[in-house]
């Protein structure tokens, strides 16, 4: 069951904008921190341009970042139909139980349960191939895979699974996972932690902005179109997610002290929500669970204070949770300001800060 609090009469449309194909992002530029940052004041809805590297003079002394560590998996497959030869594209989503995984198939329509698949590796010749079993159907078009002899070592198999509206090869497999990033599981990057170095963590310290981080691991709902009409028909599909208990004492400590929680990225924001949701100011713990936590506008935020994102899709569920931060008109105007000062978007593309 969705976790929403909504306008009944949103509409996804509500959420539609028009966007020249040419801003999209098709290469991460040479220095992750080069990246454009339209602030965005709630207060007055007033837009600032700057620049990711100058984060720190937009945020203040006693601030808490709060990223997301996961690493995105090597888990775009390219398998072939023992019976018939047939080509399949294999993404994974996530490991149910060992050796069993969730995941897209391409093309879908083609598979029977039962079918077997074999996969060679980044060296024919040298590695044994792998062979998986499809042993389930999603009501939701996902599919069950399992690997006989438990899930290999995916860097030998797999590929980065680059978002659909990238076409452009990446010449480094890196610039698709962030310089922190810790916990291997997402099926996409949290694309706003690409615009950090270790150097600009390093500033933010210096300058007396505290670093945490949280876990979540993306899943099938980036790949998913919003085909609903009404934004509270929609389901959203559920994500694993952790807060360690240090960083919950160190969202308690800031909180205590005045200073704001800063989401870095969508999925941080999801994640500490979610324990929004369970908070005890006296007893601050941390926690470990699938969240179904649906944002959008009408949301009571309950942890998040400022924002750090890239610029989300149209209709998509990230355009919500942002607009139930800033406000749904508020947002729109900041992409048409952006759109007009030719930013870049999407993964690759520049960041918005809302505080």
């Amino acid at each position: 069951m969705n976790r929403l609090r909504a306008d009944q009469n949103l509409r996804v449309s509500d959420f539609d904008y028009d966007l020249p194909p040419e801003l999209i992002a098709q290469t991460p530029l040479a220095e992750r921190d080069a990246s454009r940052l339209l602030v965005v004041d709630r207060a007055g809805a007033t837009f600032h341009h700057s620049r990711v590297a100058d984060l720190a003079c937009w945020l203040r002394a006693g601030d808490l970042l709060v990223a997301n560590n996961s690493r995105v998996l090597p888990a775009r497959l390219r398998a072939t139909k023992l019976e018939t030869g047939g080509r399949v594209e294999l993404l994974l989503l996530a490991e149910r139980r060992p050796g069993r995984w969730t995941a897209l198939a391409k093309p879908a329509r083609r598979l029977r349960l039962g079918a077997r698949l074999r996969i060679e590796g980044h060296h024919p010749g040298q590695m044994t191939p792998l062979h998986v079993v499809l042993v389930g159907m999603g009501e939701d078009g996902s599919v069950e895979l399992q690997f006989p002899d438990g899930t290999p070592r995916l860097e030998d198999y797999g590929e980065a699974p680059l978002p659909p509206y990238i076409g452009t090869k990446l010449s480094d497999a890196e610039r698709y996972q962030t310089v922190y990033g810790s916990r291997p599981g997402s099926a996409a990057a949290p694309t706003a932690g690409l615009h950090f170095t270790d150097a600009l963590i390093q500033d933010l310290r210096d300058k007396g902005i505290g670093w945490a981080e949280v876990t979540l691991h993306v899943g099938l709902d980036t790949f998913r179109p919003v085909t609903a009409d009404l934004v509270a028909d929609h389901r959203i599909h559920r994500e694993w997610c952790s807060v360690p208990d240090e960083t919950a004492a160190a969202i308690a400590a800031t909180r205590a002290a005045g200073g704001r929680i800063v989401a870095v990225g969508t999925t941080a924001a999801r994640t500490l929500e979610t324990l929004g949701a369970e908070w005890d100011e006296g007893r601050p713990r941390g926690l470990t669970k699938r969240t179904e936590l649906f944002i959008v506008p009408g949301y009571r935020w309950r942890v998040v204070d400022v924002l750090l994102t890239n610029f989300h899709l149209p209709r998509s569920t990230l355009l919500m949770m942002v607009s139930a931060l800033a406000g749904r008109e508020t947002i729109m105007r900041a992409y048409q300001e952006a759109i007009r000062e030719r930013y870049r978007f999407f993964s690759f593309g520049d960041a918005m800060l809302i505080r």
